[in-house]
């Protein structure tokens, strides 16, 4: 019998739901406490939803998967006839998922490659892709965890965000980086390095760094082969002008996904994050 390597990740991955089903990825919902109610990422809660909590100033908080969830997760993949399973997930520093499910791969029913990929959003949803078609090329599970770490090394991914105070909130970036940015009334521009979320530059208005944001995605590419994601919360118009001038500006592009973020990275980002994901093919 053929090895089948299935491939997992979690729901901040933000595939688009034809490209999972396509690839037969499956997704791990995190969770997103509203007040006193805990709802599924992608099921339970949407972005609408949670624009609309965090404008109120609601309290909103996330919570990884716990162990359990991922372990009846790898029991059913088991039983769809998978052999190994190599499981993807946002960064350690910005969550427990990755640890949950080191947990429950210990006792899955069928070897478990649990890899922390650093990223998140359509960063690591690449990653997932990678993994997915080596898989599909008859790859082992060696060989998928090898192409999702090689699309990770070649991924970028910029923000913009109206305010740092939600990331503040969330423990995500330093309290002296966010009081700065307020004090000085600045824009910030974010970045994912080492798995961690860095502020990379203060601009003054956020048309300019809007602006910085494309010039930093067109720098990125460069003239190699490239797939660019284009995330947004609560700013459609913001995320389709910025995808049509990246269109024509990267000549190498060969995918472009525009795509709101879930309810996860948006409770920590707030409405108007502005996100362009870069990866190298």
């Amino acid at each position: 019998m053929s090895r089948h390597v299935a491939i997992v990740t979690d729901s901040t991955a933000y595939l688009p739901p034809r490209a999972m089903a396509r690839h037969g990825i499956t997704a791990v919902p995190l969770t997103v406490v509203l007040g006193d109610r805990a709802l599924e990422e992608g099921t339970e809660i949407s972005t609408r939803s949670l624009a609309q909590a965090l404008q109120k100033r609601r309290s909103v908080t996330t919570s990884r998967p716990s162990p359990e969830v991922f372990a009846e997760t790898y029991r059913k993949v088991a039983e769809s006839g998978a052999t190994d399973i190599v499981s993807l997930h946002l960064s350690a520093e910005l969550s427990g998922t990755y640890d949950a499910a080191v947990v429950a791969a210990r006792e899955a029913p069928l070897p478990v490659r649990v890899v922390d990929t650093g990223m998140v959003a359509m960063a690591l949803g690449f990653c997932a892709l990678a993994a997915a078609e080596a898989a599909e090329a008859g790859g082992s599970a060696d060989e998928a965890v090898t192409a999702a770490e090689k699309r990770a090394s070649g991924t970028s991914a910029h923000f913009y965000v109206d305010t740092l105070d939600y990331l503040r909130r969330g423990g995500r970036i330093g309290t002296a980086q966010a009081l700065l940015g307020s004090a000085l009334a600045v824009k910030p521009l974010l970045q994912l390095d080492g798995g961690r979320i860095e502020l990379l530059e203060k601009v003054r208005t956020a048309s300019r760094a809007i602006a910085r944001l494309e010039e930093l995605a067109a720098e990125r590419a460069g003239g190699a082969e490239v797939d660019i994601a284009v995330h947004h919360l609560a700013a459609p118009e913001r995320a389709s002008s910025l995808a049509d001038r990246l269109r024509a500006r990267v000549p190498g592009l060969a995918e472009l996904h525009v795509s709101e973020v879930g309810a996860v990275i948006g409770a920590h980002t707030g409405p108007g994050l502005l996100g362009a994901v870069v990866s190298l093919r």
